[in-house]
């Protein structure tokens, strides 16, 4: 007996009947067969697929809420996809639901993002043909961008939690609790990023919101993660006290960070940015890298000029900005 057929075994002995096993040939369907690994379940592959994938790497230098922000402390889109599997993992073993199928949700879920964040999908969004949206995006990566264009070969159930975690629920218990987790995270540690730059104060946030979650971001994920598992016998979500609470404190940090002007200064310029190497790129498609040239000829140059954009980190954007449109001094 394999040590991957020992885990399979084990998965199916301690784990709840609502956990998505190892086993189960319709959530471990890939496109393209392959023989299992000797060591691994499947979902412990897709994991580390995603885990050295280029895409994963590109999420350090990709804007979370603020744009490129000078200091360590800040998150990234790379620290922020890692807040959110812990967490996930978190609830998932307590809810004896698969870790490692979490995992590897959690960990792609956002490999698709585009640089400058929500600014920069709104803006692809707005141009592109095909519309733009991070968790599609995330979803072509590992089916058709990644490894030259022969994609990651990532089973069902992980591509279906990453397809889902932003306004869909997931056919797995394990694709839901990333959902979960993505606010969780995203809410509480920009709360943090926030009291840091100046945007908000310790003392700002709503005092109803903070006598049920708590007054510092441990007790808030504490009390948001106890919430899920302690509701995980009747469904995937808050229980409805800590739910209502959640969803004023969320609303709260759209009204004060994530559409206010001193967070958001220096989008406009990122907009104008994406919009204006778009163009260039539409305009120039012989200048695209080989493989996004051979993406136009194989659908079309909005599709090709979108993935290669949308792939970009903050800083590459920036770089490749200042050749193209920037003069460079006479030496």
């Amino acid at each position: 007996m394999t040590i991957r057929e020992q885990l399979e075994i084990t998965e199916v002995g301690i784990l709840s009947h609502f956990a998505c096993t190892s086993i189960d040939e319709k959530f471990t369907k890939r496109e393209r067969r392959e023989d299992k690994c000797d060591f691994r379940t499947e979902f412990q592959r897709d994991r580390d697929r995603i885990l050295h994938c280029n895409s994963f790497r590109r999420l350090k230098r990709k804007t979370q809420v603020f744009l490129s922000p000078v200091g360590d402390h800040y998150r990234t889109r790379l620290t922020h996809t890692l807040e959110v599997a812990q967490i996930a993992r978190t609830i998932s073993r307590g809810m004896r639901l698969n870790e490692d199928l979490t995992e590897a949700i959690a960990l792609g879920h956002d490999l698709g993002h585009s640089p400058f964040g929500h600014c920069g999908e709104a803006v692809l969004n707005d141009i592109c043909p095909h519309g733009f949206k991070h968790y599609l995006q995330s979803v072509r990566v590992v089916e058709k961008l990644e490894k030259n264009g022969k994609g990651l070969n990532l089973t069902y159930a992980v591509k279906n939690g990453i397809e889902c975690h932003t306004n869909m629920t997931a056919d797995t218990r394990e694709g839901c609790v990333v959902r979960l987790a993505d606010t969780i995270a995203y809410i509480n540690h920009d709360i943090e990023d926030s009291i840091r730059a100046g945007i908000l104060s310790p003392d700002s946030l709503p005092p109803d919101c903070v006598k049920v979650l708590g007054n510092s971001k441990t007790k808030r994920i504490t009390t948001l993660v106890a919430s899920v598992i302690q509701h995980g016998a009747y469904e995937i979500d808050f229980t409805p006290d800590i739910r209502k609470a959640h969803d004023d404190l969320k609303a709260f940090m759209f009204q004060s960070v994530y559409t206010n002007p001193a967070a958001k200064s220096e989008e406009e310029k990122a907009e104008q940015l994406v919009r204006k190497l778009y163009q260039y790129f539409r305009d120039n498609s012989s200048k695209l890298p080989e493989e996004y040239r051979k993406i136009a000829e194989e659908t079309d140059v909005d599709r090709a000029v979108c993935d290669y954009i949308s792939g970009m980190s903050d800083g590459y954007a920036v770089d490749l900005y200042s050749e193209l449109f920037v003069p460079k001094f006479w030496k």
